[in-house]
């Protein structure tokens, strides 16, 4: 689908990033190296997608999209990195650490951390969006802690050359992919000022998109390869990682995939606006196995 919001996002981004002309000019340039480097930018989308959906302002909302994009790029930093996940490859580039040692790489990974809860938080970006900026900070910075986003990828780990059960799987999948994802639905909404009966129907779709999201990414990791992903294919049978479609088989993967779709979209009902937009998106994302 045509994402309406992927220029401002990309504008706001190259915006945010520190000037290079200092003695951290290294740091900086992994950074932006990183965070600019492309992607489809669904978690930015999100934010400004429900948000705008809701009745709120695009442009309040544009920092917070933005500051869910560093975090998630830091992740996919850290993930690449040797201890971690191993990939020599990120976005049909060379990952960061292969660029710019682990050393910088680990650094660029903590500083836009940081830099995501800086622009969130700023005077400015609290000016628009007020108090509920400050609620929207907190639910990312839920989402990406040691029960969110760090603790599935803490699961991740521990469950290397093992054969986790499907629930283990479902509950590394909700925090590592799905937190991060949620954050982003409930971010927006948040930010328009919705009530709580709204959240709970924005979080259902958000939990359903998350899982699908992931087991997509199961079978394509399976089925694709390295030039279209572009990243390394057939990392987790690499790293003797049990995922949830080696379990139950890609035709399941497939069909589960594709039935969360469809109660996302069926959850979309609960929302009183237009919700067009974040229909189409949903199917986009599970349209990426055709």
């Amino acid at each position: 689908m045509n994402n309406k919001y992927l220029p401002i996002i990309e504008e706001k981004l190259r915006e945010l990033l520190p000037n290079e002309s200092c003695r951290e000019a290294a740091v900086i340039k992994a950074m932006s190296y990183s965070l600019l480097a492309g992607g489809k930018r669904v978690r930015p989308t999100l934010v400004l997608a429900f948000c705008e959906a809701l009745g709120g302002e695009v442009e309040a909302a544009l920092p917070y999209a933005c500051a869910i994009e560093m975090i998630h790029t830091y992740s996919l930093i850290h993930d690449d990195l040797p201890c971690m996940d191993n990939d020599d490859l990120r976005r049909g580039k060379p990952s960061n650490h292969k660029v710019f040692g682990e050393d910088i790489a680990l650094l660029a990974g903590d500083a836009l951390q940081s830099l995501a809860f800086d622009v969130m938080l700023r005077p400015e970006s609290l000016e628009k969006a007020g108090m509920n900026g400050a609620s929207a900070a907190a639910v990312l910075a839920y989402a990406c802690g040691p029960t969110g986003m760090v603790g599935g990828q803490v699961i991740d780990l521990e469950t290397e050359g093992k054969d986790p059960d499907l629930d283990t799987i479902k509950e590394m999948y909700a925090k590592k992919t799905g937190a991060l994802l949620s954050a982003a639905c409930v971010m927006g909404a948040v930010l328009a000022g919705a009530d709580e009966g709204v959240i709970a129907s924005v979080r259902t779709y958000a939990e359903k998109i998350g899982l699908a999201f992931q087991i997509v990414d199961d079978i394509l990791d399976i089925e694709s390869d390295t030039e279209t992903l572009g990243k390394p294919v057939g990392s987790d049978a690499e790293n003797e990682k049990v995922n949830y479609v080696t379990k139950v088989g890609v035709n399941e993967g497939r069909a589960l995939a594709f039935k969360l779709t469809k109660q996302a979209v069926e959850a979309l009902a609960g929302i009183p606006a237009d919700t067009s937009y974040l229909e189409d998106l949903a199917l986009s994302l599970s349209h990426r196995l055709n």
